[in-house]
């Protein structure tokens, strides 16, 4: 990893970068089932780059600590980033694994299912965000998921919170019995419905019970959370306030979900680093608008809209 040091950045995001192969079906298949696909492509994701990318083709200035492979799809995910002007010099490359690979299946009404082989994600460490930290002048956001070593992730936060950075936690892929570290060290604490189930043990299908499983959440430590629910938008509780606010989202005809939570929370991290005095809920309305408008076309990082294709109509570049 080679990074000058004393730069700024609007978001940095440590985490994970996949290579996505994914198949269109007609339906996801059973157990022990053999079906056929009615076209196949290959993408970039994993859930730190996805992320990373949205917020940058938003205008932030980006920058992603993670490991690929030193293979063709660790040089690709590298070319990538460059193109969707992401900032490089915290990407290392290891010999030991290769870049992590996602197999994702989509249906015809949009819904996917995915497995994740983590690769050289599982070799990002601990020194890597430390030295990524080290080099860093200041950054506004960084933001976190789980798709790398826990302890990287938990070293990321603490570093950050310890230099007044905003932290965001999506806690993606959820696990249960999370540390209560996490939730401590982070500002924002952002599941969707079924992360937000296994970490609460509390049913999560629509906004009332999204309300009550956001006042468990608080309980471990956060500050704020916001558990976005698909179609059904977001609730949003404070700490300060303990009342949860619901969110609805604009609904739209879905081509392909592949990606929109990913989109939702890169959109989140733009906004929080650009919009500072905008009230959260606004923000939240506003990386909802985008997020929508990924699933209208197919893909994960595809999909994802650029700042120059968004119609202003909709209000979401205004102070």
């Amino acid at each position: 990893m080679h990074a000058a040091r004393g730069t700024d950045f609007d978001v940095l995001v440590v985490g994970s970068c996949n290579t996505d192969l994914i198949s269109y079906v007609s339906r996801l298949p059973k157990p022990g089932e053999t079906i056929h696909g009615t076209k196949f492509s290959i993408g970039f994701g994993g859930k730190g780059a996805n992320q990373c990318v949205m917020s940058s083709r938003l205008g932030a200035k980006t920058a992603i600590v993670a490991m690929v492979g030193d293979d063709s799809f660790g040089n690709d995910t590298i070319k990538n980033f460059k193109n969707n002007n992401v900032d490089v010099g915290f990407v290392g490359k290891s010999s030991e694994a290769s870049t992590g690979a996602a197999p994702i299946a989509v249906d015809d009404q949009g819904q996917n299912s995915i497995i994740i082989v983590a690769g050289a994600n599982n070799l990002l460490s601990e020194s890597h965000v430390t030295d990524a930290f080290a080099s860093i002048n200041s950054c506004k956001v960084l933001l976190c998921q789980l798709e790398i070593p826990p302890a990287t992730t938990l070293t990321a936060l603490k570093l950050a919170k310890r230099r007044g950075v905003l932290t965001v936690l999506n806690p993606a892929p959820a696990v249960e019995n999370l540390d209560e570290e996490f939730f401590r060290n982070c500002d924002i604490f952002c599941p969707n419905e079924t992360e937000a189930e296994l970490l609460t043990s509390l049913p999560v299908t629509n906004v009332e019970e999204a309300k009550r499983a956001s006042l468990a959440l608080l309980d471990k430590g956060c500050s704020k959370v916001i558990i976005t629910l698909g179609v059904q938008g977001s609730v949003l509780t404070l700490r300060d306030t303990r009342t949860p606010v619901h969110i609805p989202v604009k609904q739209v005809k879905a081509l392909d979900s592949t990606g929109a939570g990913d989109c939702f929370i890169g959109s989140l991290a733009y906004y929080l680093s650009s919009y500072p005095d905008l009230r959260l809920e606004e923000i939240i309305r506003r990386a909802s608008v985008i997020a929508s408008i990924s699933v209208c076309a197919a893909g994960t990082q595809t999909s994802f809209p650029w700042k120059s294709d968004i119609s202003h109509d909709e209000g979401l570049f205004k102070h």
